[in-house]
Order: C-alpha cells, then sequence, then structure tokens
C-alpha cells in the first residue's frame, strides 16, 4: 500500500471525528465524490495484516449506525469485498486476522434485522400471479391457460412469501455464516441502484473468486492467493445470482457473464437446484450479441407493458379494411402492352361483319348472330355488376349497345349487316 493510499485514509479517519453534527449531511453528500479515498479503502480492505483495517472497520460501521442513509450506502459498496475476505480468511483458518471484519458484518446484520423500535423485522414478498399482467410478463404471451377447477379457485389470490424474524448473533460460526452472509447480501442487493460502478465489479469478481476456488477452473481464471475450496449454500448463490443480473444491464457485461458461468459452474457441481435454475433463466434471457463492451453505461430491460387504453389492432378485419382490400384489388398497375383488365374476366369480342372474308348462309348467318347477341348480353351483365371499374371501359360498352342495336334493326333484311 502506498504513502499516499495511507495518508487520504488517515486524513478521512480524523476529519469525520472532528465533524459537528451539523454538518454531517453535506459530509455525507460529498462523500460519493471522492473516488481516491474508495479505492484507497478498497486497498485497506484487501490487506488482513494493515495497521488501518480495524479503524477503517470501526468508521464503517459508524457510517452505518449513523441514520443517515448516505452514509449507510456509502458502507453498503464495500460489502462484498468484506465478506470476500472473511471468506478467504475463515478458508485459510487464520480467523484472528478477520476479527474487526467479522465484527463489522455482525454489527451490520444485527442492525438491519431490528426496526427503529428494536423489534425484529419480518419482511415479505407478494408472489405475483401469472394469470394477471405485470411489467415482466404478459398472460397472452404465455399461451392457453386451461380453466380447470384448481386454476380458477387460484385466480385472484396472491401468495405471500415471509422472511424472518431473525435471530441476533454474537459471533460467526461454520453453523450460521451463510445464513448472516445471505442476509447481508440481501441488503446489499435491495440498494443496488445506488451502489457504484467500482461496487458492481467487486461483486462479480468475489463471486467469480468464491465459486472456482479450489478447482480446476481456478487455473483457468488464474486466480491466486486462496487455493482451498469455500463452502457456499444454495441460497447465497441466489443472491449473488441477483446482483450480477443487475450489473449485466449497468456497465458490467463481460465481468457478469464470466461471474454468471462460474456460479453455473459450482451449481452444477454441487448439484444446487434453485442457483442452477436462475442461472439458466437468467442466461436464456441475454441479447445474444447485443451488448460486448462493458462501458456502454446503463441499460434498460424491455418489457411489455399493458395499454392503458383500448385500441383496434391494424390485423382487425374491419368495413373499411375490406373496402380498402376491395379497391386494392380493382387497382391493379396496367400493363404496357396488355389491354386493360376489367376485374377477372375479359369482354368478349364480337364480329358482326366476319372479318375473316368467309360468307355464310342465311340460317347460319342467324344462327351466328343469335350467339353472338347472348355473348353480348353476358358481357353486359357481368361488366355491369361492378359499378367502380375504370372509366376506359365505359366507351367499349357503348359500341357494344349500339352495335346490338344496329343489329337488330338489320336482322330482318337479307344480304349483310349496312353501317
Amino acid at each position: 500500500m502506498l504513502a499516499v493510499d495511507t495518508g487520504v485514509v488517515e486524513e478521512w479517519l480524523s476529519e469525520f471525528k472532528t465533524l459537528p453534527e451539523a454538518s454531517i449531511s453535506n459530509y455525507a453528500t460529498n462523500l460519493k465524490d471522492k473516488s481516491s479515498l474508495v479505492s484507497s479503502l478498497y486497498k485497506v480492505i484487501r490487506e488482513p495484516q494493515s495497521e488501518l483495517l480495524e479503524p477503517v472497520c470501526h468508521q464503517l460501521f459508524e457510517f452505518y449506525r449513523s441514520g443517515e442513509e448516505r452514509l449507510l450506502r456509502f458502507t453498503l459498496q464495500f460489502l462484498p469485498e468484506l465478506m470476500w475476505c472473511y471468506l478467504a480468511v475463515s478458508a485459510s483458518r487464520d480467523l484472528q486476522s478477520s476479527g474487526c471484519i467479522e465484527a463489522l458484518l455482525l454489527g451490520v446484520y444485527n442492525l438491519e434485522i431490528v426496526d427503529k423500535q428494536g423489534h425484529s423485522k419480518v419482511l415479505s414478498f407478494t408472489i405475483p400471479s401469472l394469470s394477471k399482467p405485470s411489467v415482466y410478463h404478459e398472460p397472452s404471451s404465455i399461451g392457453s391457460m386451461a380453466l380447470t377447477e384448481g386454476a380458477l379457485s387460484q385466480h385472484g389470490l396472491s401468495r405471500v412469501v415471509y422472511s424472518g424474524p431473525h435471530p441476533q448473533r454474537e459471533m460467526l460460526t461454520a453453523q450460521n455464516r451463510f445464513e448472516v452472509l445471505t442476509f447481508l447480501l440481501l441488503c446489499y442487493n435491495a440498494a443496488l441502484s445506488y451502489m457504484p460502478a467500482v461496487s458492481l465489479q467487486s461483486l462479480c469478481q468475489i463471486c467469480s473468486r468464491i465459486c472456482v476456488c479450489g478447482f480446476p477452473r481456478q487455473q483457468v481464471r488464474k486466480y491466486k492467493g486462496v487455493n482451498s475450496r469455500i463452502p457456499v449454500s444454495s441460497e447465497f448463490m441466489v443472491q449473488m445470482l441477483t446482483g450480477i443480473y443487475y450489473a449485466f444491464y449497468n456497465g458490467e457485461w463481460d465481468l457478469a457473464r464470466k461471474a454468471m458461468d462460474d456460479i453455473l459452474y459450482r451449481a452444477q457441481l454441487e448439484l444446487y437446484p434453485e442457483p442452477l435454475l436462475v442461472a439458466n433463466a437468467i442466461k436464456a434471457s441475454l441479447p445474444q450479441g447485443a451488448m460486448k463492451s462493458s462501458k456502454e453505461g446503463t441499460r434498460c430491460i424491455q418489457v411489455e407493458i399493458t395499454p392503458t387504453s383500448s385500441r383496434i389492432s391494424r390485423n382487425a378485419v374491419t368495413s373499411m379494411s375490406i373496402r380498402g382490400h376491395r379497391w386494392k384489388r380493382h387497382e391493379q398497375p396496367e400493363n404496357g402492352n396488355d389491354a386493360p383488365e376489367f376485374g377477372n374476366f375479359v369482354i368478349p369480342e364480337i364480329s358482326v361483319t366476319n372479318v375473316a372474308g368467309e360468307r355464310t348462309g342465311n340460317g347460319e348467318k342467324s344462327r351466328a348472330l343469335a350467339e353472338n347477341d347472348s355473348q353480348h348480353i353476358q358481357g353486359v351483365q357481368e361488366t355491369a355488376t361492378d359499378p367502380r371499374n375504370d372509366s376506359k371501359g365505359m366507351p367499349e360498352i357503348r359500341r357494344q349497345k349500339s352495335v346490338r342495336k344496329m343489329m337488330e334493326d338489320g336482322i330482318n333484311s337479307s344480304g349483310r349487316v349496312q353501317f
């Protein structure tokens, strides 16, 4: 540890002791902007043999019980690093060098399990119903849900999960160690939105280290220091995944992805169903290759929200859509070389004068005229069925009517029809 870091920490320790009560609020506001102080405190915590570790832990505990919310969050940001240091020292069985860290963790735990009046807290969580929409899901996207008697009896009922009351602890043992650490990590996750980037980086790194130490993957990660395995509980790993999931979308994509892979690796070795389920669910929901850089800042999770006002779907079949479809059908683009088409039929061509030059007898002529007359009537009827045909067809219809009239006038005359 450099002398510059030691001087920064010593100045911080002496500054708060001489601070008047009225200036605590302004002091807490400016404390989060002191990045050099935060960096120096991390270096002190990572050196269990440092002489400044004990006064630093005492000062952090004073911050936590001061009642000032910003001072409390300042202490919380070091919680992942403190837990890693305690677990690393416990794995090496050198418990004497972790006494101050253990005292700080116990102090924070005992403060969090009671309210301001000193009564035990009971935390509650309401499990959302899949049959009702929320910001996380839409019932229509899940698929059809069978309306059985059991499903109808559970509709509208909310299931509440309770945690607590938690007993006070005077020391950490192998039996209660992860019960305390899991609750502390739960308190840290409750304030994730206030944690700086350096704290999220520390969380991802310690989660990865805890899961692979003592296993073959430690050689792949090239982690040094602790070579013995650190036991973990299933509940503790689920809380680690909660913080890592937040880090994915808040600028630490690479570190969070590595930590999640290591947690999934450890959960497979331990055969823990809860972290396996949560880790695989997170992995399946991540965008594929959409966020490769870890320096892109805060990300938001896209969710589908139920509209507050009723709206008509664009694909809904209405009278307007049918009318527009019919207009679209009859307004086909004209080809340059083809004659215009009217609907799906072609106006029949009527030959009165037998253009081919073949003369026919009177009987044949009458029979040909009768057939042409019937074809003409059928063509006129088909043309008149749709009044919205293009205006180009109207002269042709008038021409056919005039031809028919002249045919009727000359049907009784002998010889060819005169025009």
